[in-house]
């Protein structure tokens, strides 16, 4: 749940992460993890995440794709004027991960940010469900 957790992972599998890279002074402590994880471009890594998602799911899978907004608990903040956090999820049925993610600005701004999820994932030959925001005739057609 937090840095700490991370840390007490690493050292818990060491052995498994050694084949991935030179642990040769062990696990770097909390503090360290969360400078270096600070230091990542969240466009960058996602950029990142949807490629290994694109790559790790052939298109011939026949997997169902749910594709749903939700606006996540407790992520407004009101003494500085924010508003909440919206999100649009690709949810692999088969996999069951999410394959795709695009944070949106307000709840109403599903429907142009399906599209763009829709050209980030593989989906050619795959089943995909959406609710009744995404039923707009530009989708459907995408689909």
């Amino acid at each position: 749940e937090g840095w700490e957790d991370i840390e007490d992972f690493g050292e818990t599998h060491l052995d498994f992460l050694k084949q991935y890279g030179d642990f040769e002074n062990g696990i770097p402590v909390h503090d360290t993890i969360a400078r270096v994880v600070s230091c990542i471009s969240p466009a960058k890594f996602h950029e990142c995440f949807i490629n290994l998602m694109r790559d790790c799911h052939s298109s011939d899978d026949k997997d169902v794709i749910a594709i749903d907004g939700k606006t996540l608990r407790h992520s407004s903040d009101k003494s500085h004027r924010r508003g909440a956090i919206h999100v649009i999820s690709a949810f692999s049925t088969m996999h069951s991960l999410v394959i795709g993610q695009i944070k949106t600005d307000k709840k109403s701004n599903e429907i142009t940010a399906i599209p763009e999820l829709i050209n980030m994932l593989d989906i050619k030959g795959k089943i995909i469900t959406t609710d009744a925001m995404g039923c707009q005739k530009d989708i459907a057609e995408k689909i």
